[in-house]
């Protein structure tokens, strides 16, 4: 899957945007836990989208270390340039939150399962 094209594609704002508390408490009823949310899955795009740079950069690392030998290769700086237009993290991941494509559980949701398995 290539979270590039993925994330592209997604209509997320480049710059800040102010929003409304209603409308991310109506999410999950409470506003605390619903930036709790938008922070834990901001986390995981940001980590996601890190490890795709680096397999793609992995391409270009050469064998020497030696700083004469640095070389400017012109796709490796359209992949690193792409990757620096994608909205941030947190704007996808609140994006993502307030379309509803954000899976999650509380604890509570946990127990309840764990107690009635044990019925």
């Amino acid at each position: 899957m290539d979270l590039l094209k993925e994330y592209q594609k997604f209509e997320a704002p480049s710059s800040a945007v102010t929003r409304d508390a209603e409308t991310l408490e109506a999410q999950c009823d409470n506003l605390y836990e619903a930036i709790t949310i938008v922070a834990k899955r901001a986390n995981q795009v940001g980590t996601q989208i890190k490890q795709e740079l680096d397999s793609k950069l992995q391409e270009f690392a050469s064998v020497t270390d030696s700083l004469e030998e640095i070389f400017e290769n012109r796709e490796q700086i359209e992949i690193s340039k792409m990757y620096e237009r994608l909205p941030k993290p947190s704007t996808l991941a609140m994006e993502e939150f307030i379309a509803g494509r954000v899976y999650y559980r509380g604890p509570e949701l946990e127990a309840s399962a764990e107690e009635s398995s044990k019925a």
